[in-house]
Parts: structure tokens; sequence; C-alpha cells
């Protein structure tokens, strides 16, 4: 059996302020637009896709390595239910106890300058629980900071 390239696809409101959040927040870049053209904006309007549809979708690259494609795509209804799967996003790898807590914290405070909200944090507790802080991206999506 083959291996499989995945990519994760957000539905949201406005797919170019969420791809730009998403690339901050993770070290991505936004995808360049097609070959020849210097922005989607030019390449969009070449296509002949309606300016009313310029913000229909988005999306965010790994800038080296491995890692998932971020697809963003606008929907018209808003989020109205917690997250079935989400992100952790993992912020503090290999640190433990209070070292581990101010990196995430420190993590926390540069993802709420750009959009980010917090919802809750969880304390280590020595035994099974290595400790994370929950937060909301720009549109209320559930992700961790693990």
């Amino acid at each position: 059996m083959s291996t499989r390239d995945v990519q994760i696809t957000f539905d949201c409101a406005d797919p170019a302020a969420l791809a730009s959040f998403w690339a901050d927040a993770l070290g991505y870049r936004l995808q360049p637009p097609p070959e020849g053209f210097e922005t989607w904006e030019a390449a969009l309007a070449a296509f002949g896709v309606p300016e009313s549809q310029w913000n229909s979708r988005s999306a965010a690259l790994p800038v080296e390595g491995a890692g998932p494609r971020l697809f963003f795509q606008r929907v018209p209804e808003g989020k109205v239910a917690k997250n079935r799967v989400h992100l952790d996003v993992r912020a503090a790898p290999g640190l433990e106890g209070d070292e581990r807590m101010a990196a995430l914290e420190a993590e926390a405070t540069r993802l709420e300058l750009l959009g980010a909200s917090r919802a809750y944090r969880v304390e280590p507790d020595g035994r099974m629980e290595a400790g994370f802080i929950s937060m909301h991206d720009p549109e209320g999506n559930e992700f961790c900071l693990d």
C-alpha cells in the first residue's frame, strides 16, 4: 500500500485571515500564486473569477520539510459546536513541569497577539498529565498547545 498525503481542511468565514493566522502560528507560508502571476488577485482576475469569490479559499504550506497542507474554505454557516477533531500544536516537546508550562504560556501569549484566545489550562499532575493549554483560533476552532 502506498503512503497518503494529508491535508487538513478548515471551514471558515474568512479564509485569507484564518490561513494567515495558522501560517504565522505554525511557521508555515501562504501558498504562492500560480507560476506567471505575482499575486493571487492577478491570477484570479486572469482566470475570470468574480471578485466576490477571491476570498473563498486559501492555503498554507510548510516552509520546509514534511507537514500537512492546510486548506481554508469559506462556508455560509458559522461554527456552532465543539470540534470533533482539533490540532495539537507541539510547542514544548521534551519539556516537563514548570519549564514546559512556561514554554506553553509564552506560545499562548504569542498566539493571542495573532488573534487566538485562551480557553483553559490543565496543569501537569506528575503521573499521566504533562499539562497543556486549550485555545481557540480567531474563528473559534479549538486547538491545544501541547
